[in-house]
């Protein structure tokens, strides 16, 4: 059927397709086939086979040395905070319960999906950092001083994504 059109979008006294028919001609092609229209429109979020759902308190925390430590801009998987961060950058700090090398899920650089929190700020983040340790079951999401954000939130859920 798409050949079809292909052929009839052709006017019959022109020397070469018109570009409507070269996008279809372009759409059918085999070498055309293994590529993707848009890296942005390629990449889906799944969720990870048998990843567990986990219910959370979220609060927010901030790059400054009364909350974190002597290194604020410096993240527990060593990525470096940039002066212009904020909410917008979506990175998340997790308690040591949930994280894989103290016997959780979750790994630095895993993309995790948040829900419940606000409109706002529910999405998908990236684990970069460890939660002091008297925290259990918690998520911290970073958020720049400027934002005066004051989150305390349970009951939020949290479930690790992959990319397609």
């Amino acid at each position: 059927m798409l050949i079809a059109a292909a052929a009839l979008a052709t006017p019959l006294f022109h020397a070469g397709p018109t570009a409507e028919a070269l996008g279809l001609t372009r759409f059918l092609s085999p070498a055309a086939v293994g590529r993707t229209a848009s890296p942005r429109l390629s990449k889906r979020k799944l969720l990870v086979p048998h990843s567990p759902q986990y219910t959370v308190t979220a609060t927010v925390y901030e790059a400054v040395p009364s909350q974190t430590d002597d290194e604020p801009f410096v993240t527990a998987d060593n990525s470096r905070i940039k002066s212009s961060y904020g909410t917008k950058k979506r990175w998340m700090a997790l308690s040591r319960d949930l994280l894989k090398q103290w016997g959780g899920e979750f790994e630095y650089g895993d993309k995790v999906r948040v829900r419940g929190l606000s409109a706002e700020l529910d999405g998908v983040y990236t684990v970069h950092d460890t939660m002091n340790r008297r925290h259990r079951h918690c998520m911290d999401v970073l958020a720049h001083p400027s934002e005066n954000l004051d989150i305390f939130t349970p009951g939020v859920k949290i479930q690790k994504v992959a990319f397609e």
